[in-house]
């Protein structure tokens, strides 16, 4: 484990609250888990043991967590025998948690209006911001969510008027509404209510309806495909905001002491190969693309 890591990652035996399925072998786990709950912080991952007999654990993003009664969640999709067997698991059964793993977002002050942009199995990070920043009333938070597959929760039209929004792109997720955050959804799957497109098109048409002194209070924070990423890197270029992203490698032991998931990132000295686990996953976007 690498030194910065020390006394912030927690190894504990979470037990299965819960475990909710969704279309396109979507799922939605909540674990026990009050040491990991407890230091989450939205950005931040957890490196799960998905079952006894396979031995390579998983990193998947936290989408929320309550450190008071000690729990968090994680939306993920099936891919591979791994997280098959980690659908399997039921409630009351228990897993490995290592966690909470990386760097954090980390929202300015300056910069009120917060563009969060979750595309696919990269929506977990975004709601878990927006949840902490609508904690922070200087924060004015708006998430746009893509997906070609089903939305891993049910939609419903938004009631939260949002102008810069093409009419008709009105269909929003229902938690988030809830919490009085706005949401919009984009996807070229035909799905109703949604903006037909990639959410980088829904995020540039928003961005382009506002004016210099409203451009000069946004900051993008967003995860998804790396194609996205980058789109979202040009985007913030194009407008001239902040962006940061939170990058997706393969892991191995995910504390920084493999260095497996090294990426290559421009800093004052120069470039540099930082770890995606824990010199990130958060990066600034423009030093990554």
């Amino acid at each position: 484990m690498s030194k910065e890591a020390r006394g912030t990652i927690f190894l504990e035996q979470a037990r299965v609250i819960s475990q909710l399925a969704y279309d396109a072998e979507q799922f939605v786990l909540r674990l026990a888990a009050p040491k990991c709950a407890a230091k989450a912080q939205p950005g931040t991952f957890a490196h799960l043991t998905c079952d006894p007999t396979i031995p390579m654990r998983r990193p998947l993003s936290i989408m929320r967590a309550d450190p008071k009664a000690g729990w968090i969640e994680i939306l993920y999709k099936v891919l591979g025998p791994g997280l098959q067997a980690l659908a399997a698991r039921r409630a009351g059964d228990e897993l490995s948690v290592l966690g909470p793993i990386g760097k954090p977002f980390v929202a300015r002050a300056g910069r009120p209006r917060a563009l969060l942009l979750g595309g696919g199995v990269g929506i977990p990070p975004m709601i878990f911001l927006a949840e902490r920043l609508r904690e922070q009333k200087a924060f004015k938070p708006l998430v746009l969510m893509g997906s070609e597959v089903p939305f891993p929760f049910r939609t419903r039209p938004s009631s939260i008027l949002l102008p810069g929004v093409p009419e008709g792109s009105i269909a929003c997720m229902p938690l988030l509404e809830e919490w009085g955050v706005p949401s919009r959804l984009a996807s070229k799957s035909d799905f109703p209510g949604c903006y037909r497109g990639f959410v980088t098109e829904l995020a540039h048409e928003w961005l382009s309806s506002l004016g210099p002194a409203e451009l000069s209070e946004v900051e993008i924070f967003c995860c998804g495909p790396t194609p996205m990423l980058k789109a979202t890197a040009a985007l913030a270029r194009r407008h001239g905001v902040p962006c940061q992203v939170s990058l997706e490698e393969f892991m191995a032991c995910a504390v920084g002491g493999c260095a497996g998931c090294a990426v290559e990132v421009r800093t004052p000295d120069g470039p540099a190969m930082q770890r995606v686990c824990v010199d990130g996953p958060v990066f600034d976007a423009y030093a990554v693309f």
